[in-house]
């Protein structure tokens, strides 16, 4: 697929001259707004709400003075004002008691009279592309070979994307960043050094105009005080002046918010404020040259290697191997053979028990985000906590690179403060008097992992380097081509044995972090393995029962009512997950019915609640959904994945209790919060801007599939409905809900500015890119 600046398109994207908001339709009689800028007060919480006031269009470029803006004709349309032929957008007239039409599966249902005409469609209710969410989760598809495509809208996901690049022309050197113009840092490259020196000359040549959004102000620095990226930020001209010296010379200086600035900034590059889990350079060096030990790691792993030998030679031909347990289990309830006996004697133990581990808790007043592949980074996790999400988790991180000290990978883990608050604890019932709350976090990170030692080893690492952390979460679910084959993610889902070695070793190695996992119902469709699994993680293999090792001690598990065969072709079963969430709380029932009371295992290796926890995960769409599944179901807590992305406020609902029809303006105020997010966290300079723009657009490519409340007639909504063509109840409204990744681009440019030359984007689906290939 060609990227969209090299198409031969009628308009440019970022001309600012060119509008990309797509015509009105035949029912809209009112006229399109014309392009205008922002004006340059709107900054802060009120950005959006003053754009949609002064009924602006999305053309950031535009220089618009605030008197030309006071002096807008009074018959211009508020994007805020509904349409004349909008009806009232009042929920309580969102579902009607005699519909016009029925339902019909799969779709939206929107009302009528948003409903627009689009050429080649006979029907004003054709649906959208479905939406590809296994490109959500970075599956890697494969085109057919041989196969000619053919004009038609483009299917399928984009593989391959380049998103080019957002760079200085050239770059200032990191001796001159941050520091005054006549009193620079010694640069070791001298005169080799290919970045600039020349401080006016980076400014005036090399460097992009300053952002004239946010007031022109640098987010960074009016919160903190200061701003971390120094002369290279686009909004360099809001915390520098130029100051005479005492010989006459004009001498350029940063200035500092002294009023703003916090007592706990760092002047380590490393190490940045508000954020904890932060790996230094020095230790993922030490890392990537194999100098960091893991001893227990180690230890654990080769008695893994010794025990399974040793198995090989008690079982013999009906060993207990990765395939699956050939071994029937005795009679509970009759005295061990002769043989057995034998076995235990010659039995190595492990060469350590765990240490007691730091309780956790799940309820129903802790929904949690689900670890989200690219959409779920640290300024998306942020912006779900203040919302309301109670447990956030890290992007899956893979286990080998952060074994090597990949910087890549090593950025999945850290997490902002607000996510190492506990999460709120209104217990029902018995009381677990085990469990502090003040000591219990929101935050965990996922890993995934191939072989035993690799989780092994990545455990130890990240308990060392990471001392903020809930849990550490083993995902067995990815369905993930390229993870599959390496025997990682979904593919341990048939490696019981192997797993449950996996998880009994990370728990060993944890320090006081609980172990939890997630998994899928199974592989294949129509054949799932889940509630095996769920027993043998409870119980133990049966090596672990014939050597009284105990359950592997997993604190909770995660179980998405979805095959990896099956993906999201069909809605998650939620009879499955309630089956299992029966045969678990059975379990915790006669736990201690079962426990050979004559030989109890140690404390250690049990779950390290009173109790092993059960999550529900897929297709929770609204605080209806939550708690139907929370009733039904019988699970301690839901974990919210597309749902978080379409509408991040789904945590509001659930606190709340009801529908929330978020307008236009209030959307794009998240917007905009997640902007101030991600310049927070990746940098105000040009890389910083272009990675905050390209993770806007990720997300962004969920939100616009939110269908506004007041647009449907039936209600609850549901997330796997594909609406038809619409429009919204203002322009605003029309444009956020647009599948043209172009308007995406559009929404960035209203809070980040144009974008750089080199800056390319391609939407994970390929029918949101609009763009007809050729055939041959």
């Amino acid at each position: 697929m060609q990227n969209h600046q090299a198409e031969a398109l009628p308009a440019n994207p970022f001309d600012s001259g060119n509008s990309l908001l797509a015509p009105p339709p035949e029912p809209m009689t009112s006229p399109a707004v014309p392009p205008a800028s922002p004006r340059p007060e709107d900054s802060g919480g009120t950005g959006g709400e003053k754009r949609e006031r002064c009924g602006l269009a999305l053309a950031p470029n535009t220089e618009t003075s605030s008197d030309d803006l006071e002096q807008l004709p009074a018959k211009r349309i508020k994007l805020e004002e509904p349409l004349k032929s909008s009806p009232n957008s009042d929920l309580n007239h969102t579902a009607t008691d005699t519909p016009a039409t029925e339902r019909k599966k799969g779709v939206a249902p929107i009302k009528a009279e948003f409903l627009i005409s689009v050429p080649g469609c006979k029907d004003a209710r054709d649906i959208r592309p479905a939406a590809d969410d296994d490109a959500a989760e970075a599956t890697l598809g494969s085109a057919e070979p041989g196969i000619r495509k053919k004009r038609g809208k483009a299917k399928g996901q984009n593989t391959n994307r380049d998103f080019g690049s957002s760079r200085d022309e050239k770059g200032l050197c990191s001796s001159r960043a941050n520091y005054p113009e006549f009193s620079p840092k010694e640069c070791q490259f001298g005169e080799k050094c290919k970045f600039e020196h020349d401080l006016r000359k980076y400014l005036t040549n090399y460097k992009r105009a300053d952002l004239t959004t946010f007031d022109g102000k640098c987010p960074i620095w009016s919160t903190k005080g200061k701003c971390g990226s120094g002369w290279k930020c686009r909004f360099v001209g809001s915390h520098m002046r130029e100051q005479v010296t005492e010989d006459g010379r004009k001498e350029l200086v940063l200035i500092e918010n002294e009023s703003r600035k916090d007592e706990k900034m760092s002047g380590s590059p490393d190490m940045e404020l508000n954020t904890v889990n932060n790996v230094s350079t020095v230790q993922k060096m030490s890392l990537s040259r194999k100098k960091m030990q893991t001893p227990k790691a180690d230890a654990y792993n080769n008695w893994l290697e010794k025990n399974a030998q040793e198995f090989g030679k008690i079982y013999k031909s009906g060993r207990d191997n990765d395939n699956d347990c050939k071994i029937e289990m005795t009679d509970k309830t009759s005295k061990p053979s002769q043989e057995t006996l034998d076995n235990r004697a010659a039995y190595t133990e492990p060469p350590f028990l765990p240490s007691e581990k730091r309780r956790v808790y799940f309820g129903a007043e802790t929904p949690v985000l689900a670890p989200l592949t690219t959409q779920g980074n640290l300024p998306f996790r942020r912006l779900c906590v203040a919302l309301g999400a109670q447990v956030t988790y890290s992007e899956m991180a893979m286990s080998l690179p952060l074994i090597t000290g990949q910087k890549s990978e090593w950025a999945l883990v850290r997490a902002h403060e607000c996510e190492i608050s506990p999460p709120k604890y209104k217990p029902q019932g018995i009381v677990n008097t085990a469990y502090d709350n003040s000591r219990d976090l929101k935050f965990g990170a996922q890993i995934a992992a191939a072989k035993p030692w690799q989780a092994l080893k990545a455990t130890e690492i990240l308990t060392e380097l990471c001392p903020k952390l809930r849990v550490i979460d083993m995902n067995c679910g990815c369905p993930i081509d390229m993870i599959f084959r390496q025997g990682a993610g979904s593919a341990l889902l048939d490696r019981e044995a192997k797993l449950e070695k996996m998880l009994r070793g990370m728990n060993a190695v944890s320090k006081e972090v609980p172990i939890t996992v997630k998994i899928r119902m199974g592989t294949a469709d129509n054949k799932p393995t889940a509630h095996k699994l769920v027993d043998r993680l409870m119980y133990g293999g049966v090596g672990a029962k014939d050597f009284d090792e105990g359950p592997a001690g997993v604190a909770a598990i995660t179980l998405h009512g979805r095959s990896r065969q099956q993906r999201y072709t069909r809605s998650a079963d939620w009879e499955y997950i309630s089956e299992c969430a029966a045969l678990i709380k059975r379990m915790n029932e006669r736990k201690d019915e079962v426990t050979d009371t004559a030989k109890e295992a140690d404390a250690r290796l049990q779950a390290p609640n009173e109790k092993m926890y059960f999550l529900g995960n897929g297709d929770c769409y609204s605080h209806v959904d939550y708690f139907n599944h929370l009733e039904h179901a019988n699970v301690d807590s839901v974990m919210i994945a597309r749902g978080a992305l379409i509408k991040p406020w789904i945590f509001e609902e659930i606190e709340q209790g009801q529908y929330l029809d978020k307008s236009a303006t209030e959307r794009l105020a998240l917007v905009e919060q997640y902007v101030r997010y991600g310049l927070d966290c990746w940098g105000s300079d040009e890389v910083g801007v272009g990675l905050t723009r390209r993770f806007l657009l990720e997300w962004l490519s969920f939100t616009h599939r939110y269908v506004p409340l007041g647009l449907l007639e039936y209600l609850p909504p549901k997330i796997n409905d594909r609406p038809p063509a619409f429009r919204g109840r203002n322009e605003l409204e029309t444009l956020l809900g647009s599948d043209n990744y172009k308007d995406w681009i559009k929404i960035s440019e209203m809070f980040l500015g144009p974008a750089h030359k080199d800056f390319r984007f391609e939407p994970k689906h390929k029918s949101n890119s609009y763009e007809i290939e050729a055939e041959g």
